[in-house]
């Protein structure tokens, strides 16, 4: 099971969207190198309000390229970076991946998914109606967020496009994804 790296975004100062880079560098334990939400402590401004020590569990954020299609569909246009995302892939099913599991990407870095990001209103800033396209609800009524998701880094390396994305599953049983 794996995917392809389809681009690569960091940014260093606060801003929704994130310019696409030709590499960014992840620092184990840190997250993206020069990027605004690298830390060992939280950096998105609303949990640091909350408590700035927690754990930073959200250093990286990826998001499938896919998403990007669906809601095209819809009338939207979103390109990589645009919803914040550090690393966009295509071809592998992030949202169904458990807590735990390792991402290898390319020759050195490895990530662990942490959970899902928690889509926020600065996402209908960016186009009106946005929101409810990644943010709904399935057949059961249960929430369902499909705006990526988030992950520490346990190895670093450069990451570009165009690198593969080999998944390892933690072992059984397996705990499904919540908002982190």
């Amino acid at each position: 099971m794996g995917g392809t790296v389809t681009a690569v975004s960091s940014n260093g100062s606060y801003t929704f969207s994130k310019p696409n880079r030709p590499e960014i560098t992840l620092l184990a334990g840190l997250g993206v190198e020069g990027d605004v939400h690298a830390g060992v402590t939280v950096k998105h401004r609303s949990r640091m309000a909350q408590d700035p020590t927690r754990p930073n569990l959200r250093q990286v954020h990826l998001i499938h390229e896919e998403l990007f299609e669906e809601v095209a569909g819809k009338g939207f246009t979103v390109r990589p970076g645009d919803l914040g995302e550090n690393i966009t892939t295509r071809g592998l099913d992030l949202l169904g991946l458990p807590v735990g599991t390792l991402l290898c990407i390319g020759t050195e870095a490895v990530v662990e998914v942490t959970g899902l990001r928690n889509p926020c209103l600065q996402i209908d800033a960016f186009q009106e109606g946005l929101l409810k396209q990644v943010v709904g609800r399935d057949g059961t009524g249960s929430v369902v967020r499909k705006a990526g998701i988030m992950a520490v880094v346990t190895t670093g390396g450069a990451v570009r496009p165009g690198d593969t994305v080999t998944v390892r599953l933690p072992e059984p049983p397996h705990r499904p994804l919540e908002r982190v």
